[in-house]
C-alpha cells in the first residue's frame, strides 16, 4: 500500500505557516536570535529559535472551541494541526473517523509552564486550570477533544527523533490496514526545564549554531510544531499529493544517554533500513536534510555515517541553522522542509558554515541549490540514548 502526503502545516521561528517557512528557506532567512518572549535567566546568554508570537497572539489565531488549560505547546500544536488538515481538505467527519489515526510527539509537553508546575506540585498555588496540562500527551488530548477524534491515538517521546518516528508509525498503520489516513507530527515549546537541562550538558551555543563546522560550539534550542496528513493510495483519489513516504528505518545503538556510537552504528542501521524499505540504493538519494545539531559528537558521527554508506555523499545541509533544534517537533518540521525540496527542486543551505571538520573534509551546501528532477530526499533525526530514524520521501 503506497502512502502519500496530502497536507502539511507548521509554525516555526521562520514562519507562522508552511508558505512563510518556504519563503524564509528560499531567502536564507534565519530565525535564530535572543528571545523576546521566553523568560529565563539564560535568555540573555544563549541564542534560541523562538516563534515570533506570544500566547495572546497565538490564541487570536486558533479556534480553541471551548478548550481550557492551554499551554504554549498546545497552542502551537493546534495551529499546525489545523493548517495540515485544512491543507489536505479533510472534513471534521474525516478527522474524527475511526479510520483516521493521530500520532503526535513531544518531549517538553506542558513543562513549558515550569514555574506553574512547581507551584502546583508543591501546593503553593490554588490554580487548577493547568493541572491536566503538564504531561507530554496533553497537547494531543486537547486536539482529540476539539475534533472528537475516535481513531487510534498515540504520542511518542524518543527525544529528538520523536516526530520522525510518528511519521514512520503512521505510515506503518496505513500499510497494515489499521488506518486509511493518519495525521502525524510533533510539537515542542521553549521551556526552562529543557534549557536548564541542555545547559547542564554544556552543549548550548551563545552564537548562531554552525552545523558541521570545525569550530561548532553547540546547538540553539528552538520551538515549533509540524504536522503532515498521510493517506493511503486508495483514498487519495484526485487530491494533490506532495510526496510519497518511500521508506523509513529506526535503530537504537544504546551507546550513551546523550551521545552516539563513535562508529555511527545506529545511524548506518537506520539509513540502510530506510533504503531497503524504499527499495533503492544509496546512489539514488538526491539530497539529505541532515540532523546536524551543531554539537561536537552529533555532527562528527553523522558525517562518519555518511562516509560509511555513500560512495559519493549527496548534497546535504542542516536546516537547524534556520530554526534551531526543536526537539520533538524536529523530525516533522524537517520532513516538511524535505518535501519542499522535492516540490521546488531546491536544496536549502547550511547557514553559518565556514570550515570543514578535520580530516573528513566534507562540506554541506552553503547556498540555495536549484536542481531539476529531484526524486528522493532523505531526512535524518537522531535522539538521546541513540534512537536514530531516517525517512525517505519520493516525488509524487
Amino acid at each position: 500500500m503506497e502512502v502519500f502526503i496530502t497536507g502539511m502545516g507548521c509554525v516555526t521561528p521562520i514562519g507562522n505557516n508552511k508558505h512563510e517557512n518556504l519563503t524564509s528557506l528560499t531567502e536564507s532567512k534565519s530565525g535564530l536570535k535572543k528571545p523576546a518572549i521566553f523568560q529565563s535567566k539564560y535568555a540573555s546568554d544563549f541564542i534560541f529559535g523562538e516563534v515570533d508570537m506570544d500566547n495572546t497572539a497565538l490564541l487570536s489565531l486558533v479556534d480553541i472551541n471551548g478548550l481550557t488549560g492551554l499551554t504554549r505547546t498546545d497552542l502551537l500544536a493546534l495551529m499546525a494541526f489545523d493548517e495540515a488538515i485544512n491543507d489536505a481538505g479533510l472534513s471534521r467527519e474525516e478527522v474524527s473517523s475511526n479510520k483516521t489515526a493521530f500520532i503526535s510527539a513531544s518531549t517538553v509537553g506542558g513543562m513549558c509552564l515550569t514555574n506553574q508546575l512547581y507551584d502546583d506540585s508543591n501546593l503553593k498555588s490554588n490554580t487548577t486550570e493547568f493541572l491536566e496540562s503538564y504531561s507530554g500527551s496533553a497537547h494531543a488530548q486537547q486536539i482529540c477533544k476539539k475534533y472528537r477524534i475516535k481513531g487510534l491515538v498515540n504520542v511518542i517521546n524518543t527525544a529528538c527523533s520523536s516526530s520522525a518516528n510518528a511519521i514512520a508509525y503512521g505510515t506503518r498503520l496505513i500499510k497494515a490496514g489499521r488506518a486509511t489516513r493518519a495525521v502525524v507530527g510533533g510539537v515542542d515549546s521553549l521551556s526552562k526545564y529543557t534549557v536548564n537541562g541542555f545547559n547542564s550538558l554544556q552543549i548550548l551555543s551563545n552564537d548562531k549554531c554552525t552545523p558541521f563546522d570545525e569550530n561548532r560550539k553547540g546547538l540553539n534550542l528552538g520551538e515549533a510544531a509540524g504536522y503532515l496528513v498521510l493517506e493511503a493510495a486508495n483514498v487519495v483519489a484526485k487530491k494533490n499529493c506532495y510526496a510519497k513516504v518511500a521508506g523509513y528505518g529506526n535503530s537504537n545503538d544504546a551507546f550513551h544517554p546523550s551521545s552516539m556510537s563513535d562508529h555511527a552504528k545506529g545511524i548506518t542501521i537506520a539509513i540502510n533500513k530506510a533504503l531497503e524499505a524504499a527499495n533503492i540504493s544509496s546512489a539514488d538519494i538526491d539530497y539529505i536534510n541532515a540532523h546536524g545539531t551543531g554539537t561536537q559528537n552529533n555532527d562528527l558521527i553523522e558525517l562518519t555515517g555518511f562516509k560509511t554508506i555513500f560512495e559519493t555523499i549527496p548534497p546535504f545541509s542542516s536546516t537547524k541553522s534556520y530554526i534551531g533544534h526543536t526537539l520533538g517537533a524536529a523530525g516533522a518540521v524537517e520532513a516538511i522542509y524535505s518535501v519542499f525540496s522535492l516540490i521546488e527542486g531546491d536544496f536549502y543551505p547550511n547557514l553559518n558554515f565556514n570550515t570543514p571538520i578535520g580530516d573528513l573534509n566534507v562540506l554541506p551546501i552553503t547556498e540555495v541549490v536549484h536542481k531539476k528532477n529531484v526524486r528522493y530526499v532523505m531526512s535524518n533525526s537522531y535522539g538521546f540514548s541513540g534512537n536514530c530514524t531516517s525517512l525517505i520521501f519520493e516525488k509524487a
